[in-house]
This record gives structure tokens, C-alpha cells and sequence, in this order.
């Protein structure tokens, strides 16, 4: 019997099915390089080194869509739209401050937002005078609210439990660097700066205030006009001698900052009697011992000063004829009168 033989397959056929597959190959080939360009291409506009993108709290992802969006920094939203989606982030929405590249994917850019991987914020605290000049420098660079801030600072008993009042509060921001997260509420960041202000008080700084017979929240009070008396590092532990020993004798300090400070007028160059007879708490003109609170926020080199301040008969000074800045001390009221006339008539003479 007869073998029967195989059919064989058409040539034509062959090819057709090679080119078929060949086809799909590059199909599918294509989906996956647009898949992958829309997931891991660049899908910022163009823009300088970087941008911060916020992200208020409470916001929605379609808030987030849209600023991305408004703010210039997607180009494409509906490719944005798909690898958010595909991650999840629409239910992981988190507040902060981010920065973007130029150049970064959706995926890149998805991914940072989702961790919630903010960018710090260094926030410098340098003299500040007032508690609105301290509202504005946090309120400006965080999401912390003013009025809340500003409510944080006048609330009694709030500042109880740090044993602060509404005058001594400015004694918890000691100048130094800060750093947050841009979302940090305001209560957040003035106890974290409060706790570093703690940890400033070091048990040596502490006994040091104890042998000068000060609290600590005195020596920063002290300090405060030391510090707007000079800018001359040199010369403040002098400036604090004068100071603590009017002090000691329960002498009025008649320290003129104070007076610019209860008039809340920084410009003034020279006090005079007018000056002298405004009625406030603050005007040690006017009322014996230190003031309620500290002028400012005195730098280090000042609450240095006056842990340090040597032991001198000096009751006066005012500053040196020579405008060097310094000031020339006198344990004398003649001697001080000698130089205070030196200065007013140099002054005078520069129609001051």
C-alpha cells in the first residue's frame, strides 16, 4: 500500500504569516515605546533650573491637575492625567512645597508627589523687632497662616506652658537657621524653634545667668538692648557692665532703643525730651528695672555678651565724637557729661 506524502505548506502562505507576525512585532513594539515615552519621557515645559510647586492642604487632585497645569510646569495633562492614575496618586494626595526639574517624567514627577518628598525650607531668623516683623518672615515661607501665627503669639495662656507671655514670647527665637517643611503648621514651627531655644540654654549658659543673678528670659531682655546699643562685638560685654550695674542699684537703665521701641519708631537718630516723656511700659525713661520683654531678637554675640559681662564701676556712656560707632564709658556723671558734650557738639556740627 501506497504512502501517503505531507502536504506541504504554500510559499506565499509562509511569507504571509512572517509578515503578518513582523507587523504585530512592530505594533506592539510602538505601543510600548508610546506607552513607555508617556511614563518615563520628559513632560515638562520648558523653564529655567527648577520650579517649586505647592500643594495647599485640603487640595484635591484635580486641584493639583490644574495647577500643574496653570503653573506652566506639565505639558501634557492627559498623559499626566493617565500615570497618576495608573500609580494610585489621586488618593494620595499630600500637601507641600516640591521642586521640579526641567526634563522630568510623569513618572518622575508622579512619584514625588506621592512620597510626599518636599523640598526643605531654611527659614533665617536675624534681628527681628517686633512680633509682626516675626509673623511676616514665618507667614512669608510657610503655608502657616498670619493671623494664625499672630493669634499663637497672643494667647496667655498658650505661652504659659513655655513659661512665655505676650511680652517675653520674642525670647523663644534666638537668630539662628530653621528649617521645615512648607506645610508646617504654625503651632509646629514655633515649638520647634522654641525647642531649639531650649536646647541653647546649656546648663553652662544657665549657671552663668545664675551668678549674674538673672533668669534666662532676663539675660535675652538685657541682650536686646545691648544689641541695638552696638554692632561692635568687642564692646557689648562693656555695654552690659553699664546696663546690669544701673540694674543693681535700682537706677532707671534710660536706654534709648527702648524709646524707639515703645514708640514703634525705628528711624529715630536722636532722643530728645519729647521722645522721653511717651508713656509706656516699654520706655525705661520712664520706669525703673528692664523692660517687659526683649526689643528685639539679640544675636548670640549678644546674649554672649552679657553671660560674660565684666565686673567695672562704669554707670554711663554715649557714643565716641569720632562717629567710630564705639562708645566711651564713664563711672562719673561729670565724666560722662564731659564726653556726652564732646558728642552732641559733633553732632551738632553735622546738623544731626
Amino acid at each position: 500500500m501506497a504512502k501517503k506524502s505531507k502536504a506541504k505548506k504554500s510559499p506565499t502562505k509562509n511569507l504571509w504569516i512572517k509578515r503578518i507576525v513582523v507587523v504585530a512585532c512592530a505594533i506592539l513594539a510602538g505601543v510600548l515605546v508610546y506607552v513607555g515615552y508617556r511614563v518615563f519621557g520628559p513632560n515638562t515645559k520648558t523653564f529655567g533650573d527648577s520650579k517649586f510647586f505647592y500643594v495647599h492642604t485640603g487640595s484635591t487632585y484635580a486641584d493639583v491637575l490644574d495647577g500643574l497645569e496653570e503653573q506652566q510646569i506639565i505639558r501634557s495633562r492627559t498623559s499626566f492625567d493617565w500615570v497618576a492614575r495608573e500609580l494610585g496618586y489621586p488618593k494620595r494626595v499630600r500637601a507641600g512645597k516640591y521642586k521640579i526639574s526641567p526634563g522630568m517624567s510623569n513618572f518622575e514627577i508622579v512619584k514625588l508627589l506621592r512620597a510626599g518628598r518636599q523640598a526643605p525650607v531654611n527659614i533665617t531668623i536675624t534681628k527681628l523687632r517686633t512680633k509682626a516683623d516675626l509673623v511676616r518672615k514665618i507667614s512669608s515661607n510657610l503655608e502657616a497662616d498670619s493671623a494664625t501665627f499672630r493669634a499663637l503669639l497672643s494667647d496667655q495662656v498658650y505661652l504659659r506652658q513655655f513659661g512665655l507671655d505676650t511680652n517675653t514670647v520674642m525670647c523663644a527665637f534666638i537668630p539662628n537657621s530653621y528649617q521645615f517643611y512648607w506645610n508646617t503648621t504654625a503651632e509646629a514651627a514655633f515649638k520647634k524653634i522654641e525647642k531649639e531655644t531650649a536646647a541653647f540654654w546649656t546648663e553652662e549658659r544657665k549657671a552663668a545667668a545664675k551668678r549674674l543673678d538673672l533668669s534666662t528670659v532676663q539675660v535675652i531682655i538685657l541682650a536686646s538692648i545691648v544689641d541695638e546699643e552696638t554692632n561692635k562685638n568687642d564692646e557689648k560685654p562693656l555695654i552690659s557692665s553699664v546696663y546690669l550695674n544701673r540694674f543693681r542699684k535700682g537706677m532707671r537703665l534710660q536706654a534709648d532703643p527702648t524709646v524707639k521701641f515703645a514708640l514703634q519708631d525705628f528711624s529715630i537718630r536722636r532722643i530728645r525730651e519729647g521722645h522721653i516723656a511717651f508713656e509706656s511700659p516699654y520706655n525705661t525713661y520712664q520706669n525703673a528695672g528692664l523692660p517687659p520683654g526683649p526689643i528685639c531678637t539679640p544675636s548670640i554675640k549678644s546674649i554672649e555678651a552679657v553671660l560674660n559681662t565684666p565686673e567695672t564701676d562704669y554707670i554711663y556712656f554715649c557714643a565716641k565724637a569720632d562717629f567710630s560707632g564705639y562708645h566711651a564709658f564713664a563711672a562719673t556723671y561729670a565724666e560722662h557729661m564731659k564726653n556726652a558734650h564732646a558728642f552732641h557738639a559733633a553732632l551738632n556740627a553735622r546738623g544731626i
